[in-house]
């Protein structure tokens, strides 16, 4: 269950009945694609940073489907997300009433719910955007905390929270050396989508495991600590703040409170 703060009335654009089924369509659709194709982690990496380029003082960037554009997989961030847009081409031509907004973030919910993590709340109506916002928005993960917050914070409007309950995202996936300089996955099952994450950097490196360095520094600060200390001893508390920030993170610039 979403806690009080998520359940703030928001004004969400009103969408055709038609645009309503196709979105529920679509979201079959992707369930079953995106298990086939074992490429979850890669639908969670295009909503995330689709998204995470928001600005809250210029109210641009965000998640409005500029991805599409070919100058913003090409930001040093998005090596390797050419991937994800044309795998996800095909479920457009499907479904053309659908923006390109909409199905990236949808992309993003479905992963995590078909790999075993919680029903992140989904509300359909982004307006596909014209140009991309500038490089040099998404985090750096060679960074540390004071880093985290400027993105998260300062920029995008969030919380520390969800900087933190957002890392644990990491529990899908691994990185590639050609793509971000990193190689290897944070977790043993990188398609299961569990708290795992938090577990792992509280014992320590493990030999094949990943630890960036934005990671490490979520144990050493004296606000991120006790959130992972929670989320490691507690999954369903981890799921619930979770599904809150996904969505947070999803509508970042969509809907007026």
């Amino acid at each position: 269950m979403l806690s009080e703060s998520a359940k703030m009335v928001k004004n969400y654009p009103v969408v055709s009945e038609d645009y309503k089924k196709a979105i529920e369509k679509c979201r079959r659709k992707l369930r079953g694609f995106i298990a086939e194709k074992k490429c979850a982690p890669l639908m969670l990496r295009i909503a995330w940073h689709s998204a995470g380029t928001f600005d809250v003082c210029t109210k641009t960037g965000g998640p409005f489907g500029t991805m599409r554009h070919a100058a913003e997989q090409n930001h040093g961030s998005n090596t390797g997300l050419n991937i994800a847009v044309s795998l996800l081409e095909p479920i457009k031509e499907q479904f053309p009433i659908i923006s390109y907004a909409d199905l990236y973030q949808l992309a993003g919910v479905v992963a995590v719910e078909i790999t075993g993590g919680p029903d992140v709340p989904f509300h359909p109506g982004r307006q596909d955007k014209p140009e991309p916002p500038p490089e040099g928005r998404l985090p750096n993960a060679t960074k540390g905390c004071d880093h985290l917050r400027d993105v998260f914070v300062k920029r995008m409007g969030l919380t520390d929270k969800d900087i933190v309950v957002l890392s644990g995202g990491h529990t899908l996936g691994a990185c590639h050396k050609e793509r971000s300089g990193f190689d290897g996955p944070w977790t043993t099952n990188p398609l299961i989508f569990d708290n795992t994450f938090f577990t792992e950097i509280l014992t320590g490196e493990k030999e094949g495991l990943l630890q960036l360095p934005t990671d490490t520094a979520l144990i050493h600060d004296p606000v991120f600590r006790p959130l992972v200390e929670k989320y490691a001893a507690d999954e369903d508390a981890f799921f619930a703040d979770y599904a809150e920030s996904h969505m947070k993170l999803s509508e970042l610039g969509f809907a007026e409170d």
